[in-house]
């Protein structure tokens, strides 16, 4: 869409009109993949000093203090013992030092208390290259696989000093055995582990959050975790005001005409495009877009749809890329029978993550 004409009495318009994520369709290579398992922008500068615990909630100071000690004991020496042969390389190889205690933490908590920040800290303290550190989400290592093939992805990986895995899904038992049987791979290769994923916001507050579950998914690597909970309520509403409520088409319209690197597209056809792009490939789809114009927000369809907008949103959420929409406001996306199903925690994610963009967008309005 581009336009030169202003409408009357209005500024005029630049000449080229805003983005459009329909007409994209990304092809990213699988080294790419591997070269991107960084934390992602949002949380390039974040530290463990720059965490802020809430006074009330005495786990989040103590997570920390564990997370610092973890970090400063994955220094030194791979603890495969890889390369530890006698004098000049000739000789029996040493054993592989192990380091005391478990080599894996996993962050068990709620909605925005803070597990992605405390993890990419994490990432940011272990003394390591950074090409020796992976960074990514449960969905973005399972399309590494994907891309790479299994046996690639061990190679590839078991060479690093950490692997952190963000939001661990646990309503997939295809995707969570492929997981855990190469994390016991990696495991066995010396490679320490991080991960966390979420409990829904129902749960909070009865003292069942998602260790349980997830020790049992991951089945035989359980003793090589330890657990952190974290408890809190959820950052981005804490303090905050409401999530603004949508704006007209013509305000959104404007507002992406009027802002560079801005995107616009009608959210139903935007559905449809999600379908023909593989989920890997959103991240690149998003790819120097400084903010994301949508009209005519309306319920998603169907499940699948659903499933593809919410790592569309987790890869916005990402890259700070604020959202401005009209229609409906976002916590009306997912039917009812959605939230109560089986991938309830993925929309509610969805739905926080979608509305803290969203207030992020309402600066743009008029600016």
């Amino acid at each position: 869409m581009s336009s030169s004409t202003a409408a009357p009495g209005s500024s005029p318009l630049p000449e080229a009109g805003p983005l459009s994520l329909c007409a994209r369709e990304p092809h990213v290579p699988a080294e790419r993949l591997v070269a991107e398992m960084v934390p992602p922008p949002r949380f390039d500068s974040v530290r463990f000093a720059t965490y802020i615990p809430d006074p009330n909630q005495p786990s989040q100071t103590e997570a920390v203090r564990v997370l610092e000690g973890f970090a400063a004991g994955l220094g030194g020496a791979h603890a495969s013992g890889a390369g530890r042969r006698g004098l000049f390389g000739f000789g029996r190889a040493k054993a592989p030092k192990t380091p005391a205690g478990p080599r894996g933490v996993y962050l068990d908590g709620g909605y925005g208390v803070g597990k992605t920040h405390l993890l990419a800290s994490l990432w940011h303290a272990t003394p390591a290259d950074p090409s020796r550190k992976a960074f990514g989400t449960f969905v973005e290592l399972t399309n590494l696989v994907g891309a790479l093939g299994f046996q690639q992805t061990v190679r590839t990986l078991s060479e690093h000093r950490l692997l952190c895995i963000d939001e661990f899904e646990l309503d997939d038992p295809g995707d969570t055995v492929l997981v855990s049987t190469l994390l016991g791979k990696l495991v066995e290769a010396g490679v320490a582990l991080a991960a966390t994923s979420n409990t829904l916001p129902g749960k909070l507050g009865e003292g069942r959050f998602a260790a349980a579950d997830f020790l049992r998914e991951i089945q035989g690597l359980s003793a090589h975790f330890r657990t952190l909970r974290i408890d809190g309520e959820d950052y981005r509403h804490r303090g905050l005001p409401e999530a603004p409520a949508p704006f007209s088409d013509e305000d959104v319209t404007k507002t992406a005409f009027a802002t560079e690197g801005a995107s616009l597209d009608d959210f139903g056809r935007l559905l449809e495009h999600l379908a023909k792009v593989h989920p890997s490939r959103y991240g690149a789809l998003t790819d120097g877009v400084r903010a994301v114009c949508l009209t005519g927000v309306k319920p998603v369809p169907d499940q699948s749809t659903a499933l593809r907008l919410v790592v569309l949103a987790d890869r916005l959420y990402d890259r700070e890329v604020p959202v401005l929409a009209s229609g409906l406001p976002f916590d009306r996306l997912f039917s009812e029978e959605m939230l109560n199903g089986g991938y309830r925690k993925k929309y509610f994610r969805a739905i926080s993550r979608l509305t803290a963009l969203a207030r992020d967008a309402k600066g743009l309005v008029g600016a």
